[in-house]
């Protein structure tokens, strides 16, 4: 999970480095995760039948070649051109992230265990903007942004080769049963959902480094430490959420996580008043907003039909992905014109624009019993 999203967080924490060595603009930045979660969005509900047919191991050894292949070409990259073009086959580990680990979990974890489980590999995620915001950033300080992200690369080739070996063997491929790519019922929700949790998070990873360089003074490495800061977060919101995302209670988290998450967007706004806000800031936006991702995969769990848990997986995924996309150019032309205030609040109201579907469909769910499959 840490390398299927390595190379975005990557570019949001070399930013600065980017904008002043290889001239993207802010604009081209935001385009990266764009491309990135826009392909990502497109080839997720392939890569959930591509993961119930070859199985999770196969599809987690793919992911980390890829993965490495993609950070290799964006190290090389001339220009924003071959960037953008490295970033978009950095799509492909991240349409088979979600699917393959939910299916590995499905089929290797009691489900009294699944909850905390799914949390513990969800913070893969933020481990990836941990390892980008301070050991690599730190390490671009000293060998060049280019050596940091090669670094990345030779690690998750090695990550692939750990994978072939230590992860127990598939069964044999077989095709899966055709079903629709319209999320229906719970996952339908949940899809919506994550859209708009998505728009929010992604202006977020994208731009905060770039904010505390330009709008607070940050240095280069202190920058990159809100990208740290996050991930550390993160980590710690999602392993806790998802363990306490129970059945009965699971339903409601989300919309109180986006609650949570639109107070996070209020203190970027504040930030350039109180700079030391930021901080804080970044530490809500990993305990709110970054871990309602994860209920909502143990949510996808608890509601897939049988069979299609990497095709339900994939679907919520990729609305996920889908609003990674759309958040960033929201976000860029304003940040372009060093708006970021405005920017902040935008992403106040992605986040509460979720927390608006979320509770909606809680409430649902409390007055019909059942409605997950009819909903």
């Amino acid at each position: 999970m840490a390398f299927s999203m390595l190379q975005l967080f990557l570019l949001g924490a070399l930013g600065p480095r980017l904008v002043r060595e290889l001239g993207v603009s802010a604009t081209v930045l935001g385009l990266t995760t764009t491309i990135g979660f826009g392909t990502a969005a497109a080839l997720s509900p392939v890569g959930g039948r591509v993961v119930d047919r070859i199985g999770p191991r196969r599809s987690l050894v793919v992911l980390l070649l890829v993965s490495a292949a993609a950070l290799a070409l964006i190290g090389a990259a001339p220009g924003p051109g071959f960037l953008l073009a490295a970033v978009a086959l950095g799509g492909l580990p991240q349409a088979l992230a979600n699917p393959a680990t939910n299916k590995a979990i499905l089929a290797a974890v009691p489900p009294a265990r699944r909850g905390p489980v799914t949390g513990m590999k969800q913070s893969g995620v933020q481990l990836g903007a941990f390892a980008a915001g301070l050991p690599l950033a730190a390490l671009a300080g000293g060998i060049g942004w280019r050596g940091a992200v090669w670094t990345a690369a030779a690690t998750a080739a090695l990550a692939a080769l750990w994978a072939h070996r230590a992860l127990p063997a598939d069964p044999p491929a077989k095709a899966a049963p055709r079903s629709s790519l319209v999320p229906r019922g719970a996952i339908a929700w949940l899809t919506l959902f994550s859209l708009f949790l998505g728009c929010g998070i992604a202006s977020v990873n994208t731009y905060v480094a770039l904010f505390g360089a330009q709008e607070l003074g940050l240095g280069p490495n202190a920058a990159a430490g809100l990208v740290a800061v996050l991930g550390v977060a993160g980590i710690a919101g999602r392993v806790g959420w998802s363990k306490a995302a129970r059945p009965g209670r699971a339903e409601w988290l989300p919309g109180w996580l986006a609650g949570g998450a639109v107070l996070a967007a209020g203190l970027l706004a504040a930030a350039p008043y109180a700079p030391p806000l930021v901080w804080v800031a970044a530490i809500a936006v990993g305990v709110f907003a970054v871990s309602g991702n994860a209920v909502s995969m143990v949510l996808v769990m608890q509601r897939a039909a049988p069979g299609r848990a990497g095709q339900d997986s994939a679907l919520v995924a990729a609305g996920f992905f889908a609003g990674f996309a759309l958040g960033p150019p929201l976000f860029g032309p304003l940040a372009q014109a060093g708006r970021y205030g405005p920017g902040w609040l935008l992403v106040a109201a992605e986040f509460a624009a979720a927390g608006a579907v979320a509770l909606t469909w809680a409430v649902r769910e409390r007055r019909l019993p059942g409605a997950e499959a009819t909903a």
